[in-house]
């Protein structure tokens, strides 16, 4: 799709507005690399240590704080996540684009660090329909649901924070909206000032 250094592409949402499918369905473009996050909660049934997440101790995470090998981190329902740094620098300069699965705490974090990154959030056509799917999950107690529904509320706050807000209706239109993103994201002028050069010397 480019040439040039890759961007990096924040997707975020409430638990349940099936973000995670849409990063697993986007991560089949090879032009996309998945940020591996590294984490303190621990591993779900059928997680792999360095495929979906660095599964950390409490020490070992505060330890990559204090010598800030982290692009962002937060605190959530009393676990750790973070973004560590060096991937996904190596990663954009290879002219990936990067995309991080994160939290609202942590997008801002990133935006701070990195003002080009694309951060879209994605919910789902209503928040009883979040409801439902967090249910039909059937993984978390009604006390753990009831404090994700809460959370989303919290983290609709920030949306202005945001640079685009995807309806995840369905996967296939939601998968398409955002690659569509991307892509016009790489015609912008700043990040094709390369060829404005090329263009005059001809």
């Amino acid at each position: 799709m480019n040439n040039t250094k890759g961007i990096i592409v924040v997707v975020s949402g409430p638990s349940g507005s099936g973000k995670g499918t849409i990063v697993s369905e986007l991560i089949k473009n090879e032009q996309y690399a998945l940020s591996i996050s590294a984490t303190t909660r621990k591993p779900r049934l059928g997680e792999e240590e360095g495929i979906h997440y660095f599964f950390k101790s409490k020490e070992e995470f505060m330890d990559m704080i204090e010598k800030r090998e982290l692009v962002e981190w937060a605190e959530f329902c009393d676990n750790y996540y973070g973004t560590p740094k060096f991937y996904v620098e190596s990663k954009m300069n290879e002219g990936k684009d990067v995309i991080l699965e994160i939290e609202v705490q942590g997008a801002l974090q990133v935006k701070k660090l990195y003002p080009e990154a694309v951060l879209i959030f994605i919910v789902p056509p209503s928040l009883k329909e979040l409801k439902n799917r967090l249910i039909n999950r059937g993984t978390e107690s009604s006390e753990i649901i009831e404090k994700r529904l809460r959370r989303a509320l919290e983290e609709l706050e920030f949306i202005n924070d945001y640079d685009y807000l995807v309806i995840n209706d369905c996967i296939e239109q939601a998968v398409m909206d955002i690659n569509t993103i991307i892509k016009a994201e790489h015609l912008k002028v700043n990040k094709r000032m390369s060829l404005i050069e090329k263009f005059k010397e001809e």
